[in-house]
């Protein structure tokens, strides 16, 4: 199914012009099973990108505005009395869809905040002490305003350690800019599905099948060991090394092989890595994974 693979990417790069690096990095994440966070100034297309994901994918879609008002019952869902049927019926809130836009994530209350981190953790919802699953496959894109925007509260470290990968879209490049002028006013893009969820799936299972060597998964043991030991950075987790070798399995199956390089790795190092090396104390603002793979050597 790569030349599937291939057309939802072209597909994507149609919506987000100029951005070919980051939308192969989205669908690497969502290939592998994990959940994104988009980290950018509003208007750089973060919502775009998620529903054209949705679409291209062809699953269902739910967006949630986030703000510091919204109750973890807004997001979950909730009992209502049925006066004639005289019992409690459940009413299912936006979380349960297949992607789940959740947005401006850092605007909601930590209370909110926590009701998701259940959902992606644990792909299922407490209510009034039952448990409900979620569907599947369930995917949580998250978009976000820089921290220094109003209004704004940081997520916790445990909640950034949910998301498998942070990407920026960052400014289009003056071509792209101008085709997006160049577009009609108001125009909605319906894309077609080239996926459905069954097939989604049987991609995330060619996924566990992409063969990693004991070589290169060492190589990742040394890029998460370096992080450890710094008074300087936050350290990464095994929950991080697990998802490194998982995205670099999706991003080598993405590429049309059957086995991860170290280059894949260190294609989606940054994006896997830097929003879990949070700097510590007064370190100030770095780039830590840049620094982490120039100080570890390839052995592979």
């Amino acid at each position: 199914m790569g030349h599937v693979l291939h057309a939802v990417e072209q597909q994507l790069n149609q919506v987000i012009l100029g951005k070919p690096a980051q939308i192969r990095l989205a669908l690497t994440c969502l290939l592998a099973g994990g959940h994104l966070l988009l980290e950018d100034m509003p208007g750089m297309g973060k919502t775009t990108l998620a529903h054209a994901l949705a679409q291209c994918l062809g699953l269902s879609y739910r967006r949630v505005q986030f703000t510091s008002d919204l109750l973890p019952a807004d997001l979950t869902g909730f009992n209502l009395f049925d006066v004639r049927a005289q019992e409690f019926k459940f009413q299912p809130g936006p979380v349960f869809s297949q992607v789940l836009l959740a947005d401006e994530i850092n605007r909601a209350s930590p209370k909110t905040q926590s009701a998701l981190l259940e959902a992606m953790e644990e792909h299922q919802v407490s209510i009034d002490g039952a448990t409900r699953e979620l569907p599947s496959p369930f995917f949580v894109i998250a978009t976000q305003n820089p921290q220094n925007y109003s209004g704004t509260n940081a997520l916790p470290e445990s909640q950034l350690d949910r998301f498998m990968m942070r990407l920026s879209l960052g400014f289009p490049d003056r071509l792209a800019e101008l085709q997006l002028l160049q577009q009609s006013p108001g125009r909605s893009q319906t894309l077609p599905a080239m996926l459905d969820h069954q097939q989604l799936m049987q991609l995330q299972t060619a996924v566990d099948q992409v063969q990693a060597s004991e070589a290169l998964l060492n190589y990742v043991l040394d890029l998460v060991g370096q992080s450890r030991g710094r008074d300087d950075m936050q350290p990464l987790s095994p929950r991080a090394a697990k998802a490194l070798v998982r995205a670099g399995r999706a991003f080598a199956l993405l590429s049309g092989r059957s086995f991860v390089t170290a280059d894949d790795i260190r294609h989606i190092f940054s994006a896997v890595a830097e929003h879990r090396l949070q700097p510590r104390g007064h370190a100030g603002e770095t780039n830590a994974s840049i620094q982490l793979l120039q100080q570890t050597n390839c052995q592979i």
